[in-house]
């Protein structure tokens, strides 16, 4: 009788996820699983209504993206877009998250819906709005700068900025996703510890420093996870406002496997979106190293 009502425990839930297992492996596993064997193909749009073409070539894919200067170059600005940006977007939302938790009292409502309300706004009218602020002739910024005699640079239109432009305008959006999760993080602190602290005669930054910042270590390892996922894979911010430019100081390698779709060269591309994996398993491993607990 036990095992009979097991069994049917067992099939109660199986019937209860088989749609969402069916979905997965429809929508999900086997896509990726055809794009990874596309990626050892030679697999083009021309193609496509002659499947017997196409040709298996190993590696010969992966070592032509690893070897292409145009996909180095973008694989550089993710790079930078990564080191710069993530650190940059935890530190703000930090921040942020620690001045609503002590610092703001009234309104802290209002304020939380006005730091998150960018990360829920679509990306696509963010990078529009911040393509018309950085403008090099009608720009807002370039035009306040000119009321007092400055001559603005090229935000997005010279090479030396523009890349720190869009990892600025990313930072501003995703700060308050991390908020939220510190916010979280730091209301599952107990009070007791910082009292004890302030009696022993330890300042506000001894209290950051030797309780804050080792109790959100799980939390951090969290945040830095997610946004450094995101990062990786940038692209809606320099399709609306660079188009990768200029000299491709701005492109990503998204925006690189996004290029090679359209030339229609579908073998390489799924190659090039496995190496973006790749590096988000690498970056993700690197995270769970420096960041994990000792526990």
């Amino acid at each position: 009788m036990a095992g009979r009502s097991a069994w049917k425990q067992g099939l109660t839930a199986w019937s209860f996820a088989l749609p969402y297992v069916l979905l997965f492996l429809v929508f999900m596993a086997g896509p990726i699983l055809v794009s990874l064997v596309t990626s050892f193909t030679d697999l083009r749009v021309t193609d496509i209504r002659n499947p017997l073409n196409v040709e298996f070539i190993g590696l010969d894919n992966y070592l032509a993206v690893l070897s292409d200067g145009r996909f180095q170059k973008a694989a550089a600005n993710t790079a930078v877009f990564v080191i710069v940006g993530v650190p940059l977007t935890l530190a703000l939302g930090l921040a942020a998250a620690v001045g609503l938790n002590q610092g703001v009292v009234k309104f802290r409502t209002l304020f939380r819906v006005g730091f998150y309300l960018p990360v829920v706004t679509s990306i696509v009218a963010i990078a529009v709005v911040w393509r018309l602020l950085l403008g090099t002739e009608v720009g807002l910024i370039n035009a306040t700068l000119g009321m007092f005699g400055i001559d603005g640079p090229g935000w997005l239109s010279d090479e030396r900025y523009a890349l720190w432009s869009i990892i600025t305008m990313a930072a501003w959006r995703n700060l308050g996703f991390v908020m939220v999760i510190f916010l979280a993080g730091l209301q599952g602190i107990p009070r007791d510890l910082y009292e004890a602290a302030e009696v022993d005669g330890a300042n506000r930054w001894q209290r950051f420093r030797g309780i804050t910042l080792p109790l959100l270590r799980p939390t951090l390892l969290f945040a830095a996870v997610i946004t450094g996922i995101g990062y990786v894979q940038y692209f809606e911010e320099v399709y609306v406002m660079t188009e990768g430019g200029p000299l491709y100081s701005t492109a990503s390698m998204a925006f690189y496997a996004y290029d090679q779709f359209s030339f229609g060269n579908y073998g390489y591309t799924a190659a090039t979106s496995f190496v973006v994996f790749i590096a988000i398993a690498f970056l993700t491993l690197v995270q769970f190293r420096l960041l994990r607990s000792d526990d």
